[in-house]
């Protein structure tokens, strides 16, 4: 039994839905993930087992209890610990030859360009309410050409939206600006999942604070999108679609898929214009009424 670690007997189990040739240069690779929570931190694992060999993550975080149901870093030895530095040290666990930049301070204006720039792949693992983080990340993939992918735990599910170099981008589609983060929030929401497939099973909505930002997110969600986000940065990665054959092509905004392993269903949607579109423009009047309703009902529980 080997006692040492050696890539090519590491990630051997890869070859057959990758050659060889692509392993390499899933090794030369180099991805960006910013957030090491819920989905980022399964997302980074995800990729080291992948066997790609380069990385940059950023979170100004530490790991506490509220972590437990669903992020993949959060124990009781690492409660307090930053969670760059146990997610790095998990990734180093399995591929001791990783490259590994860590931001502990997280994504900011200082350091998104360094962050960024050269990277092969972007990854968001950003909280669902880190809306200037996320603007100034997916703002930095669009200048810079590096291809994004978002994949947002809904429910039991996933909603997936690639940002392509010269196709739609992030601001193209979601249409924040300089809107109020409730806004930004409701648009997100809105633009992640057209579909709407997860809504109906929230047994306890109650626990929806938008004062406090504080949302339901189950473990099944963030795997899902750990696979889900995996799949697409290795098709992005090898150039999947340029040149036919038995690579699947990476679909890009204002196309997303939606998966909802609760209800056992998938949906392809297509949302021309992003957020301008009729439909979402209709869902944003409506949601903005149940935002209107959720913020009575919390304050009246406050009271």
């Amino acid at each position: 039994m080997p006692t040492s670690f050696a890539y090519a007997d590491a990630f051997s189990r890869n070859i057959g839905w990758v050659t060889k040739p692509e392993q390499e240069r899933l090794r030369r690779s180099c991805v960006a993930i910013a957030g090491m929570g819920g989905v980022g931190g399964v997302h980074l694992l995800t990729l080291a087992r992948l066997g790609i060999g380069r990385f940059r993550i950023a979170d100004f975080d530490t790991f506490d209890i509220a972590n437990f149901n669903r992020q993949a870093g959060a124990t009781i030895s690492a409660l307090g610990r930053p969670k760059v530095d146990v997610l790095a040290e998990m990734a180093l666990d399995i591929n001791p030859e990783l490259e590994i930049e860590r931001f502990p301070a997280g994504v900011s204006a200082d350091n998104v360009e360094r962050f960024i720039g050269g990277a092969d792949a972007y990854v968001d693992g950003l909280d669902f309410f880190a809306f200037s983080a996320r603007q100034l990340t997916f703002a930095a993939c669009d200048r810079l050409k590096v291809p994004a992918v978002t994949v947002a735990p809904l429910g039991m599910g996933a909603g997936l939206l690639n940002f392509l170099p010269g196709q739609m981008s992030f601001e193209d589609y979601f249409q924040w600006g300089d809107q109020p983060d409730d806004e930004k929030a409701l648009r997100f929401l809105v633009g992640l999942a057209p579909a709407r497939l997860h809504q109906g099973y929230l047994v306890d909505p109650s626990v929806v604070s938008l004062a406090e930002r504080r949302t339901p997110s189950t473990i099944m969600g963030c795997q899902l999108c750990a696979g889900v986000a995996g799949t697409e940065t290795l098709k992005i990665l090898l150039g999947a679609g340029r040149s036919g054959g038995a690579r699947a092509r990476v679909i890009a905004a204002p196309h997303g898929v939606q998966f909802d392993a609760y209800r056992n269903r998938v949906s392809h949607t297509w949302r021309p214009g992003g957020n301008r579109h009729p439909l979402q423009r209709l869902a944003m009047m409506i949601g903005r009424r149940q935002l209107a309703r959720m913020r009575a009902e919390e304050a009246a529980r406050v009271r």
